[in-house]
């Protein structure tokens, strides 16, 4: 083979190069001095117009050593395979390739494509690499045949010029004839024992041809005329023997016949060269056959007869139309088209219906008389592959479902979401039934996968409970909680509104699965998915889809359970956060937000109350844990701090010395953080207008006081002395303050500072940032505006305020601060002199 760019194998090249989306491919023969590449595509120059490399650059020659393919995902990998230089210069890191084999299995070459970054070869792959080096072999071996052919006929030239082709004279007055020696020897004779008759003639016609050829000879004679035909002979010791006989019969001037002329010449060798070929596609594993311009079937070999079902003596002289209509109109017939128009192969994998009812891998490519294909059923590999997509879907969804149930969202907005997710990946729609406190099903969300089929959806959605009967199917699975699974039958006679009926008859013939919605032995809605008839069932999908709606329904008994202990464990906190006192020169306000999450009861707590000595007492704390047993923990070291304070007249420090003190004798065991202020005056300090607020922290945010001129103040770095419930012995101290009139004083828990993305210091920046905007505002004005601010209704932790404001005490007290309220027993606040 020279090292020149061949036609056939180029296009070899370049079907690999597509069938395998590859950026070069190669048919390579080496040789003892180098590498020829007849067939190539992609290679860099001076390669790809070269044609020829060094044995150094060579990855085939392996490939024709051993025999065997060589598949590499990295070259770079085997050094001893391949040189660096070789890598280089051909711009190889992928590798794969199959041995290209003559009629007696020596290996000539070998077909190879050619990735250039790492490639893990898949089964595919090399199964179209393999099929296409089959074919390329096989071109190769017509090849030969054809060269054997075309030698053959050179020696009949010049056996002819030489007189070896063997001739004839028959004297057609008797039986007599004339060989030459050659003929003689064809026939098996030797000078000795042949005769020159007709005889010897036919004694060795093939039983077989005696009556085609006898009838042949006839005709030449009776008409005078030429004489052709190609027979076999029997030799004496059995062989078999292919001839080309020509003739003519000449006459006399009288008209009558008188001779018969002619030659003979052996055509044994293209007989069997044909017969090799013809083996060749008997034994191939793929279908194989060939389609003249007409789109009529010529070549079909075995392998394609058992895939089709059908022999060529009935495809033989049929359209590929006509045998297999269905192929009109789809995938194959816009294959086979483009690869006739564009003169390009062209890759398909589809299905083909019934009777094959198979699916198809197919390589099809333009032939001189038409178009070749190669072909071969993969339905097992296409069911498995459908199946693993459809395992995988089913998973898809599951986790998708399972986000939706374990993340952040509220109940209503998770069985908003969820029609979305089930449709159309498990049902062309779904229809999302929540049962309410009364026990009354109410559709809370839906959705179809078809948007052009939401509007019917949406009209049957809002009217089908309407006076729905509960005979009907669905009105027994809210009853008894059974699955039901109907069909568009039975879906079509279900009783219901003439609304609901009109929008669900416009969906189409619809089956309908009812899922019940089942914990604890309750049933707290439904599930109801739509699709069309002709979709088909899967039996896993809908096992998955009943785990999916047991999952939904345990979502919803959570939420049930938990906003159920939520309000009752809310009511008996907000039981315990009674209203403040409202002595005379000061005006208590106080906030309280539960946190926006479903788990949301904690122990945050105020409180503010009068000591006997008169003097306010603002209480502000937070027990560390968000549950009810925090909340009733809040309840007890409330109580015991206010026990304390009211009866003792104690200090701030005192106060939460002695209820860490109680904490430990009581066993209550818990953490907790508290600040606790007094605000307190002497007769001198009621004169000038002035406040003490003695204040003691332990570990909680310090109080911050804003002035009445607008300016601000955090009275203490973060944060305060050991939280309580630690170490009862610690040392508790009093800090002291001097306030003017109109100053405001707020204690809070940390719920309105903090966030999850962001530091205290950050919370306290936007709380004085609010301080600010607000200044000038009245007490719960001031208030609601921070809380506006800072947490927008929806806080991540409970919140708790209180805003203490002192009032001048030569004046009346403001309209906006309330009525005075002062408990019996409680001295009655002084006023200076007017």
């Amino acid at each position: 083979m020279p090292g020149v760019p061949d036609e056939s194998l180029d296009r070899f090249a370049r079907l690999v190069s597509v069938a395998l989306d590859v950026p070069a491919a190669l048919v390579a023969m080496p040789t003892s001095t180098g590498q020829v590449l007849p067939g190539a595509v992609g290679l860099p120059e001076p390669w790809q117009t070269a044609r020829r490399t060094p044995l150094t650059h060579s990855v085939c020659r392996h490939v024709v050593e051993s025999g065997d393919p060589l598949v590499l995902d990295d070259v770079r990998d085997h050094p001893a395979l391949v040189a660096a230089a070789a890598a280089a210069d051909l711009d190889v890191v992928a590798c794969a390739g199959y041995p290209l084999v003559d009629g007696h299995g020596a290996v000539l070459g070998s077909l190879c494509a050619i990735d250039r970054t790492p490639r893990r070869w898949s089964e595919r792959d090399l199964d179209l690499l393999a099929g296409l080096a089959a074919a390329c072999s096989t071109d190769l071996q017509l090849r030969l045949e054809r060269s054997a052919s075309d030698t053959h006929r050179s020696r009949l030239e010049l056996a002819i010029s030489a007189s070896a082709v063997g001739t004839f004279d028959w004297d057609l007055s008797g039986d007599g004839m004339l060989w030459d020696p050659p003929l003689v020897a064809m026939f098996g004779y030797t000078p000795e024992d042949f005769t020159p008759t007709t005889a010897s003639f036919y004694r060795r016609l093939h039983p077989d041809d005696a009556e085609r050829v006898t009838q042949a000879i006839t005709t030449a004679i009776d008409t005078r005329g030429e004489f052709a035909a190609e027979y076999r002979i029997v030799l004496p010791g059995g062989a078999t023997r292919w001839v080309q006989g020509r003739g003519r019969v000449v006459g006399a001037p009288s008209g009558r016949a008188t001779r018969f002329i002619g030659a003979a010449y052996d055509t044994t060798d293209v007989h069997d060269g044909e017969a090799r070929v013809g083996r060749l596609l008997s034994a191939m594993p793929s279908g194989f056959l060939s389609l003249d311009e007409q789109w009529r079937f010529t070549v079909v070999n075995p392998a394609a007869e058992k895939l089709l079902g059908q022999s060529i003596d009935q495809l033989a002289g049929r359209t590929i139309w006509e045998a297999f209509p269905d192929t009109v109109g789809n995938e194959f017939e816009q294959a086979y088209r483009a690869a006739v128009r564009t003169q390009q192969p062209q890759t398909i994998h589809a299905y083909y219906p019934a009777p094959l009812d198979a699916w198809y891998d197919v390589l099809c490519w333009p032939t001189p008389e038409g178009l070749s294909l190669f072909f071969t059923d993969v339905t097992d590999r296409a069911r498995s592959d459908h199946q693993a997509r459809a395992a995988a879907e089913r998973l898809a969804v599951q986790a998708r479902v399972a986000d939706l149930l374990t993340g952040d969202a509220d109940l209503a907005d998770v069985l908003t979401a969820l029609p979305q997710l089930l449709a159309p990946a498990v049902a062309d729609a779904c229809v999302v039934t929540v049962l309410g406190p009364d026990g009354r099903a109410r559709d809370h969300s839906y959705w179809h996968g078809d948007p052009a089929a939401r509007a019917h959806l949406a009209g049957y959605a809002t009217t089908r409970l309407v006076e729905l009967p509960g005979s009907t199917p669905f009105g027994r699975t809210i009853s008894d909680g059974q699955v039901r699974h109907l069909t568009a039958e039975q879906t079509a006679a279900v009783v219901m509104h003439p609304d609901a009926r009109a929008h669900l008859d416009a969906l189409g013939p619809v089956r309908a699965t009812i899922l019940p919605l089942r914990a604890q032995g309750r049933v707290l809605g439904a599930l109801t998915l739509l699709s069309a008839a002709d979709r088909p069932r899967d039996a896993e999908l809908e096992s998955v889809t009943e785990d999916m709606a047991d999952r939904v329904a345990a979502a919803i008994e959570t939420d049930r359970l938990t906003r159920a202990r939520s309000q009752l464990a809310e009511a008996l906190q907000r039981s315990l956060l009674t209203a403040p006192p409202e002595p005379d020169h000061a005006e208590v306000v106080v906030r309280y937000l539960p946190a926006g999450e479903a788990a949301r009861v904690g122990g945050d707590w105020y409180d503010a109350f009068l000591q006997p000595n008169g003097c306010t007492m603002i209480v502000i704390g937070d027990v560390v844990g968000h549950d009810t047993e925090a909340a009733a923990a809040m309840g007890a070291l409330r109580g015991l701090l206010r026990g304390i304070a009211t009866y003792s007249d104690a200090g701030p420090a005192e106060v939460l010395r002695g209820l860490d003190n109680s904490m430990q004798v009581l066993e209550v065991d818990t953490l907790a953080t508290a600040a606790v202020a007094r605000f307190e005056q002497t007769p001198d300090e009621v004169e000038r207008g002035v406040t003490r607020m003695v204040w003691a922290n332990a570990g909680h945010p310090p109080p911050v006081v804003l002035h009445a001129d607008g300016s601000f103040q955090v009275l203490a770095p973060w944060r305060g002395e050991l939280l309580l419930g630690v170490d009862p012995s610690t040392a508790r101290h009093d800090q002291v303050t001097l306030l003017e009139r109109g100053a405001t004083v707020l204690l809070f828990t940390d719920g309105l500072i903090e966030r999850r993305r962001a530091d205290l210091d950050d919370g306290l920046a936007r709380l004085t940032d609010a301080l600010t905007a607000l200044t000038g505002s009245t007490l719960d004005a001031l208030c609601d505006g921070i809380v506006e601010r800072l947490v927008a209704g929806h806080p991540e932790d409970d919140v708790a305020l209180v805003a203490v404001r002192l009032h001048r005490q030569d004046r009346p007290r403001p309209a906006e601060a309330g009525p005075a309220h002062v408990p019996p027993g409680v001295p009655e606040p002084e006023h200076p002199a007017q």
